[in-house]
């Protein structure tokens, strides 16, 4: 048995639900306004048929026109006034529920802020995505409709309940003996449309991330022709999705049929018994007339409730991952320590990393950047290049070693301010939707700046071209502009932030042989004075270096500067003779 298919079919977590409440507590008053109104809202709607019984016994039968219109006029003064609690009702759950659902999406979003990326490098965006739609869409609507509906339903059977005693008490025990066998069907039909429901949206989350998948790679699936095993995947997702929808499809249908051979069923024993208690006349007429309006509205919502508590499971089975991305340990905000600028001097000390277990990346890693030094890495790929750039700016934990920056060890660091002194360009240039500026500033530095930035690292020369020019708008991923402008705005945007330590992962390596003159221009204004991490594929872009680490398996194996290393006739020299022999 696959493991979605394993999910257990427990009803409802009182400590999930009461944790989901949690989010109503705020508004405790519109929500104690809520229930005010729910109950005489139950009150009033139910009065109709008991009107009906008094309309009867005590006007039409004795023939008192007068009087009957007396009730006339009372009933449609009820019905007024259920029209005004029932819309303050509806306006005030409203408010309530999207007010809940807005604190939800914030904490979520800022909750999104803060994981780690060892979360990002686990967890599928496609997955991600469903969790944050189609799980948040369902308890928009628990917030919106679920639990106020059910207390309603609820409210509204005691309402029933309550009118029928005060007119027969055998025949309110008589109704009542249909609420254990309503309750059973209840419990065992939504039990196992509940365990559906939750194998659908697993089912659900694999779908959309395959299918995400497929979209991000639609050009290696046309450029390889693998659009049949695409569509072949795509339709075993989806018939496997439609199967659990069927599934619930069938026990919810089950559901109605059962309730309605249950309500004929007690009109019936009401007909009967009721009948036979006038012809004796045991009871009144009005009695028999209000007791068949109050069956048929008895199974009302008693039906609604499956509505409900079918809402209400959804809810719980969203909730569950809603709550565990909650729950995942952020990343750590670190220690106080901050600084207004820093000397960019920093030290690895027998560093040691590994992303899982202990499948180690670098190994014992240590070396020394000074203030204002430039220092490249060398290596083939999965050398743990790339890894040094992300655990200087603290982007995943150590498991053994020091990693300091200005002799303070970045853990007692605050995040947020260790980051601001460190300008990253990555090889693969993210672009956020919207104009050049922003992307540029990113909305925290001043329109000056920005096209100083600019000018500084050339970006100003192709911007200048466009029609216009700063305020250009940026398609999605910035996939209108070429690999090499796209790269000229990354570094515009790192020196925009005028970091005081400078990382370049790969940042020339897709770049066209003009552009890459300019960005070494560029690259030379911004390293002047400012330590700089340089992970380099080209060597030529790396000869005057003051130092360069050569990395193999995790190891720093050789350091020195350009002529030092090719003298040594080691890795260095290897990886510079292939590199120009393929040249």
């Amino acid at each position: 048995m696959s493991a979605e298919e394993s999910v257990d079919d427990t009803g409802i977590d009182p400590r999930l639900l009461a944790r989901l409440l949690g989010y109503l507590r705020p508004y405790a008053r519109w929500m104690l306004l809520t229930l005010a109104l729910i109950t005489a809202a139950s009150a009033v709607q139910q009065a109709g048929p008991f009107l009906t019984k008094i309309a009867v016994d005590d006007y039409i039968l004795p023939g008192d026109a007068e009087g009957l219109g007396w009730v006339i006029s009372v009933y449609a003064s009820l019905l007024v006034l259920q029209f005004g609690i029932s819309y303050a009702q509806g306006w005030a759950t409203s408010m309530v529920g999207q007010w809940a659902m807005r604190d939800v999406r914030a904490q979520i979003f800022a909750h999104l802020q803060r994981l780690p990326l060892r979360f990002y490098d686990r967890t599928p965006i496609g997955r991600l995505m469903a969790h944050n739609t189609s799980d948040v869409d369902a308890l928009n609507e628990l917030f919106t409709d679920g639990v106020v509906s059910v207390l309603s339903d609820i409210f509204t059977i005691f309402a029933i309940l309550g009118y029928i005693f005060y007119m027969d008490v055998k025949l309110g025990l008589l109704t009542s003996a249909a609420l254990p066998l309503c309750f059973i069907a209840i419990v065992w039909l939504q039990q196992r449309t509940f365990r559906a429901d939750r194998v659908a949206r697993t089912r659900f989350a694999r779908f959309t991330a395959s299918l995400q998948e497929v979209i991000s790679g639609m050009e290696i699936v046309q450029l390889f022709g693998c659009e049949q095993r695409s569509a072949d995947r795509f339709a075993e997702a989806n018939d496997a999705y439609l199967d659990a929808r069927l599934q619930r499809t069938f026990y919810h249908s089950l559901y109605f049929p059962f309730m309605e051979l249950c309500g004929v069923g007690v009109m019936a024993l009401v007909l009967w018994y009721g009948g036979g208690q006038v012809l004796r006349e045991q009871i009144e007429w009005g009695v028999l007339v209000a007791m068949l309006q109050y069956v048929t509205r008895f199974f009302m919502p008693i039906r609604d409730i499956a509505e409900r508590y079918s809402t209400l499971q959804m809810a719980m089975a969203s909730s569950e991952r809603i709550f565990e991305l909650l729950d995942y340990e952020p990343e750590p905000v670190g220690g106080g320590y901050r600084a207004e600028r820093v000397r960019g001097e920093i030290e690895f000390r027998d560093v040691s990393f590994a992303y899982e277990g202990e499948d180690w990346v670098l190994r014992e890693a240590s070396f020394r950047a000074s203030p204002g030094q430039s220092i490249a890495l060398v290596g083939a790929t999965g050398a743990g290049k790339s890894t040094i750039i992300n655990l200087i700016s603290r982007f995943y934990e150590i498991q053994r070693g020091q990693i300091l920056l200005d002799g303070v060890d970045v853990r007692e660091w605050d995040v947020e301010a260790l980051r601001r002194h460190i300008g990253v360009v990555q090889q693969d240039v993210f672009l956020f939707a919207g104009d050049i500026e922003g992307n540029i500033g990113l909305d925290r530095t001043s329109r000056d700046r920005v096209e100083q930035a600019a000018r500084d690292v050339n970006a100003d020369r192709f911007i200048a071209t466009l029609p216009k020019g700063l305020a250009h708008q940026v398609a999605e991923r910035g996939v209108s502009f070429s690999a090499g402008q796209r790269q000229l705005l990354a570094f515009a945007r790192a020196l925009a932030a005028e970091p005081d330590i400078l990382v370049l992962d790969e940042a020339t390596a897709n770049i066209d042989t003009e552009t890459e003159m300019w960005i070494q221009e560029a690259v030379d204004k911004l390293m002047d004075g400012r330590t700089s991490i340089v992970v380099a594929h080209r060597l030529s872009t790396i000869r005057n270096a003051d130092k360069i680490l050569v990395m193999h398996h995790g190891r720093i194996r050789e350091e020195g500067r350009h002529e030092e290393l090719l003298a040594q006739q080691g890795i260095y020299y290897r990886l510079h003779q292939l590199q120009y022999s393929e040249e």
